[in-house]
């Protein structure tokens, strides 16, 4: 069935969103930029707190309900849960996420591969699975959190760049998918964001620090959870296609076909980066199997 397009512009206010990985990092500053701007609010995550974490944002306006995206039952549940208690839903979220423990290819462990895909790809299918009817219905939007590992060299972290490029070619089909039923798709690129994901995968581990300082400083600067939650608010109430946060990853975005090749070829040939990779590999090597290597960002 064909709906007359979609508006230009999207008020927020009463508009009812559910948010998955919601506890913490960026979903959580989402989560209280949108109650400020009048929203409701869904939060689906792991943590059994969460319904009393999400009662201290708002008593009337924020929900929290357990849910894992691994599975689409428990997705399931939350929407209904949000429709029982608002009403509807218009917008969902799909925030939840993990960061495996940096490391070569040949030296990351099978589960932490599958951990992210599972999380990472399958858990944001299974979330917009569980809310996309509501969103048909209410000609509403979908949230995707992609990363610039979705088009810069994703080396020592492999399966987190596989996700967030699946992630963005999600993001891009689904759109043209959903464009003639007058809904439509947010995806969101982050560079660093400063959340206990990257203070445990990326500020703890001395090798991965060396492995970012091989790069361009200005294109490493840090962004706070809070302007990342500001430039999805912003970006759902234009009904942008996307956002690249900081913006001067965009021309790096727009220009990939060029940039890529010749900075994969430049790292091929940088002896401090082989050197990282190298230290990489021989840890990787070095650690026993039992040993958890997994980083959380929210599993919800």
């Amino acid at each position: 069935m064909r709906f007359l397009p979609s508006p230009k512009t999207y008020d927020l206010h009463g508009k009812v969103v559910l948010v998955t990985g919601g506890n913490g990092g960026i979903g959580s500053a989402t989560a209280k930029e949108l109650l400020r701007r009048g929203a409701r609010v869904t939060i689906a995550d792991l943590a059994a707190d969460t319904p009393e974490r999400a009662a201290r944002l708002h008593a009337a306006h924020a929900l929290g309900v357990i849910a894992d995206v691994r599975r689409r039952d428990e997705l399931a549940a939350a929407v209904a849960a949000t429709v029982e208690h608002f009403g509807r839903v218009d917008v969902v979220v799909a925030n939840a996420g993990l960061l495996p423990k940096a490391a070569t290819l040949r030296t990351t462990p099978e589960s932490d591969v599958d951990a992210a895909l599972a999380v990472n790809v399958s858990g944001v299918v299974n979330t917009i699975d569980a809310a996309l009817e509501q969103v048909l219905a209410n000609r509403g939007q979908v949230v995707l959190i992609s990363s610039v590992f979705a088009f810069v060299n994703g080396m020592g972290t492999i399966p987190y760049a596989m996700s967030k490029a699946a992630v963005e070619q999600l993001g891009r089909a689904l759109r043209i998918e959903l464009t003639d039923v007058g809904a439509s798709v947010l995806t969101a690129y982050f560079s660093l964001v400063d959340t206990a994901m990257i203070k445990h995968g990326v500020d703890e581990d001395p090798v991965v620090l060396d492995l970012l300082g091989a790069l361009p400083k200005t294109l490493m600067k840090r962004v706070t959870p809070t302007s990342a939650a500001n430039a999805i608010a912003d970006g759902l109430e234009r009904r942008t296609p996307r956002v690249i946060h900081p913006s001067r990853w965009s021309a790096i975005s727009a220009a990939r076909g060029v940039i890529g090749p010749v900075l994969d070829k430049k790292l091929t040939t940088d002896r401090t980066v082989l050197d990282v990779l190298a230290r990489l590999d021989q840890r990787g090597s070095q650690r026993q199997t039992s040993t958890p290597t997994t980083s959380r960002k929210k599993i919800s």
